[in-house]
Formats: structure tokens, C-alpha cells, sequence
């Protein structure tokens, strides 16, 4: 009863109302332009007739997506790119270059033959039948019974008209709205441009990588060598020989810290051997026992190999420090394409993209190599973190 009482059966009402008006206005209009094309064919002003004819869609469904606001407030986008040069001629090519001007004639097309014919009959079924029942026992005193089922018919007419609104609505914005070749392109191009800047993100990487471990790295190294020859030179015992063992000791650690700040950048052993011998380094220095089944036939694009590497990393260092597990396993197969890698351990689960333990910028690192990742893990455990990655 609410919805009798809100204004959506008047809104379908004037929707289908408009719709049979207009769609007679542009059926007599268009099958006159089309019969005086032809007609006036040969002397060459029937050209510009079916010229405007095959160019009326572009009329008709702007008129459509107008109408479209009665029963769908999202408005229809316009698919119509902005023409190439200024002027009628340049918008006049473009527009005949354009798919979504063909879709629009042919949408048209089926306006005028079908859906607006469609309208029509709800509208008869719907309030003319009804009345027509009522109406009946004026002229026939014994057949109220119909007077009976009219009534019954009617209070059900705002439902039919709403109905077939909104399917009629939806039909229209299915055609109309750019969801095919411009959308296609646009997406295929935004993959394209995220493939290219995951590329460019591990490549730096790479090179982040190599100039810590043949640079920085190297001349830490020098001048640890150079401190322990300086400590040679001193006398033992001397505060000279114990400030050079100090200084030694922290360029020892220094060392440490930046070759474990190297591999968490991008680890060498990933670019050399492969994504199971840098697994296979990872878990040696993890502090929970992990064990490590990775078969995989040759090696991986350097984006899907990148991706499993800290898919692991990320899901271990997880167990480690939420998940209280005393043991983990990982295990990785190549089947048709598709690298399915799985991280499980036995902690206490629970595990929430929301508490920040950079689940969700794993499934972005994830999402962004085509992949796609799952969890599971019920409050008490095991966790369970599957991945999913397109090796094409």
C-alpha cells in the first residue's frame, strides 16, 4: 500500500504514456523522411533525407535517456565522443565513424517496431480492460460478474505498469549505455597501463636492489676490511684497538641490516634462480619452521615470480607475529597457466584484512598482476591464504 501511495506508479504511468506518443510522433516521422528519400532519390535531395534518417538515432535516444530519469534516476551516459575537428563536417564524420551512432539507429528501429507497440498493449491491459469490464453491465444489466473481475483487475494495474517500466527501462539502458566496444577499449587499456606500472615498480625494485648490493653494500664491506687491517696495526689492549673493534663491530652490523634490507627490497636470489630458490632462502631464515613444496616446470614472467615471492613473505611474516603458528607450509604448482601458491599455518586464525596486517595491499599487489587472492581463517584456525596468478 505504500508503494500505491509514493509517486513511482504515476512516474511508470507518465513513462509509458510518453513513450507510446513519442514513439508514433517518430515512427510517422521517419517512415515519411525514408518513403521521400527514396522517392527524391534521383534528384539528389533524398540523399540528405536518408542521411538525416540514418542520423536519427542520435535524436531519438537523447530523447530516450530524457525520458530514461522518469523511473531511473541514475542518468544514461552519452556515448558520443567529442568530434575530431571543428565544424558541421568534422562532427558529421565522426558521428558516422562512430558504433554508438549505428547501436543508436538500430535501438530506434526497434523502438518504433516493437517496444513503443509494447507500451501500448500494457496500457490496454492494464487500465483499458479493467475499465472496459466495469463499463460492461451499462449495456448488459447481466453481466455485472464482469463488473466483478474488473474491479478485481484494477487495483493489480499500477503493479503491471511499474513492472514493465522498469524492465523497459532497463532494456533501454542495456542499449544505450556505452557498455561494449568504447568500454572494452577503455578497460583493456587501464589493464594495460596497470600491467605497465607493476613492471616499472618491480624493475626499480631491481635496481634498488642491485645498487645496495654492488654499491653501498660493497663499500661497507671495504671499510670493514680496512678497520680489521687498522686493528692489526694497534696495539692490543689500547683504547685505539678497542674503538677500531667497535667501530668494526657496528659496520659488521650495518652490513647485516642493509643485506636484509636488500632482500626485503627485491631479493637476489629471485632474480638469479627463480621464485622456489628465493622461497627456499626465505624460510631458512624465518623463526617458524616452514616447509616448502614448489614445483613448477621453468620459470615464471619476473611480475609472477615478484608477486609469489612476497605473497609469501607477506603471509609468513603474518603467522610470525599475529598468528602465533608453530609451523607453516607453502606449496606452489603451475597448472594451465596459472601459478596457485598457498601459504597455511597452524596459528589461531582470526586473520582481517581490517586489523592491518596488510592483507588488503596484498590483494592489491595481487589484483594488480591479474590475480586473484582468497583467506580463510576461522577464529581458532588454521589460515589458509590461496593465490591465484596468470602466467601469460
Amino acid at each position: 500500500m505504500g508503494f500505491l501511495a509514493s509517486a513511482w506508479p504515476w512516474r511508470a504511468l507518465a513513462y509509458l504514456l510518453s513513450g507510446v506518443v513519442f514513439g508514433a510522433i517518430a515512427m510517422v516521422t521517419l517512415l515519411t523522411m525514408a518513403a521521400a528519400g527514396l522517392v527524391s532519390l534521383i534528384v539528389g535531395v533524398g540523399a540528405v533525407l536518408l542521411l538525416a534518417v540514418a542520423l536519427s538515432g542520435i535524436v531519438v535516444t537523447r530523447i530516450e535517456r530524457g525520458r530514461l530519469r522518469l523511473v531511473d534516476p541514475d542518468p544514461a551516459p552519452d556515448p558520443h565522443r567529442a568530434p575530431e575537428r571543428p565544424g558541421p563536417r568534422g562532427w558529421l564524420e565522426t558521428r558516422l565513424r562512430e558504433p554508438a551512432t549505428w547501436r543508436e539507429l538500430s535501438f530506434t528501429a526497434v523502438s518504433m517496431t516493437a517496444l513503443w507497440w509494447m507500451d501500448l498493449l500494457v496500457l490496454a491491459f492494464a487500465l483499458a480492460l479493467p475499465v472496459l469490464l466495469m463499463t460492461s453491465p451499462v449495456d448488459d444489466p447481466g453481466a455485472w460478474p464482469w463488473l466483478v473481475i474488473g474491479l478485481c483487475l484494477l487495483p493489480a494495474a499500477p503493479y503491471t505498469i511499474t513492472a514493465w517500466a522498469g524492465a523497459r527501462a532497463a532494456l533501454t539502458r542495456l542499449i544505450l549505455a556505452p557498455r561494449d566496444g568504447e568500454l572494452g577499449r577503455e578497460l583493456t587499456e587501464v589493464r594495460a597501463s596497470r600491467a605497465r606500472l607493476v613492471d616499472a615498480f618491480d624493475a626499480e625494485r631491481r635496481r634498488i636492489e642491485r645498487d645496495l648490493h654492488d654499491g653501498a653494500q660493497q663499500r661497507l664491506v671495504s671499510i670493514n676490511v680496512m678497520l680489521g687491517l687498522a686493528g692489526l696495526d694497534a696495539e692490543p689492549g689500547s683504547p685505539v684497538a678497542r674503538q677500531l673493534a667497535l667501530a668494526q663491530d657496528e659496520v659488521t652490523l650495518a652490513v647485516n641490516e642493509l643485506r636484509e634490507l636488500s632482500r626485503g627490497v627485491h631479493p637476489k636470489a629471485l632474480t638469479d634462480h627463480g621464485l622456489a630458490a628465493a622461497v627456499d632462502n626465505l624460510t631458512t631464515r624465518s623463526a617458524l619452521p616452514v616447509a616448502v613444496d614448489i614445483r613448477l616446470p621453468y620459470r615464471l614472467p619476473a611480475t609472477v615470480e615478484s608477486t609469489g615471492y612476497f605473497v609469501v613473505a607477506e603471509a609468513l611474516a603474518n603467522a610470525t607475529k599475529h598468528s602465533r603458528a608453530a609451523r607453516a607450509e607453502v606449496h606452489a604448482r603451475l597448472d594451465a597457466d596459472v601459478l596457485t601458491l598457498s601459504v597455511r599455518d597452524d596459528g589461531v586464525g582470526g586473520a582481517d584484512p581490517a586489523a592491518g596486517t596488510g592483507l588488503v595491499g596484498l590483494a592489491d599487489r595481487v589484483a594488480a598482476a591479474d590475480g586473484r587472492l582468497r583467506i580463510s581463517s576461522p577464529a581458532g584456525g588454521p589460515t589458509l591464504l590461496r593465490v591465484e596468478l596468470p602466467c601469460r
